[in-house]
């Protein structure tokens, strides 16, 4: 049985959005908090492109990548939380997904016929994921877009989370 390793470009790269998190949190500037979500989302693209043209994809690249994904968006969320930049509400539409998706994960690993099943991503969490991104850049460069854009980071976030409640589901009954 081969062991997979850690240690490859793709998940390098999908590793390198948690140091994009703890800068996010510690860089003030406009300019710099908008150039490291540029940077998270080219690394959120070119991990999974170069896994797929590489033949590199891999369960840890499975992993890593959603949780790096995950824990970017709730370190920016939460900084401009503090830092008076969005409201309670925006906050929690923006990780509503990631805290149902959280859950729902957790819930599946200790439900023992939930174990087996394998999750995958899906694009309607990707699309989320843009959606969150993309507000996160209105946040500083057009602020009176933000509450518009939040009713497509929150229609997204209820559609991902059915959509991929129901592929656990439909794995459940093939695992």
């Amino acid at each position: 049985m081969k062991r997979e390793t850690l240690a490859t470009l793709p998940n390098l790269i999908s590793l390198s959005r948690l140091g994009l998190a703890a800068a996010f949190v510690v860089l003030k500037g406009t300019n710099a908090r908008l150039l490291v979500i540029a940077a998270a989302g080219a690394t959120d693209f070119l991990d999974g492109y170069l896994a797929r043209r590489g033949g590199s994809a891999s369960k840890w690249g499975a992993l890593i990548d959603p949780i790096a994904d995950r824990f970017f968006v709730f370190a920016a969320v939460c900084a401009l939380l503090f830092d008076d930049m969005i409201g309670t509400w925006q906050y929690a539409i923006l990780i509503s997904r990631d805290f149902m998706t959280a859950i729902g994960f957790l819930t599946a690993r200790v439900i023992p016929w939930l174990r087996s099943v394998r999750f995958k991503s899906r694009m309607s969490g990707k699309v989320v994921t843009v959606f969150q991104l993309a507000t996160l850049v209105l946040v500083f460069v057009m602020p009176d877009l933000v509450n518009p854009a939040l009713w497509f980071v929150g229609i997204a976030s209820l559609y991902s989370i059915g959509d991929y409640t129901l592929a656990l589901w439909h794995a459940r009954s093939r695992a």
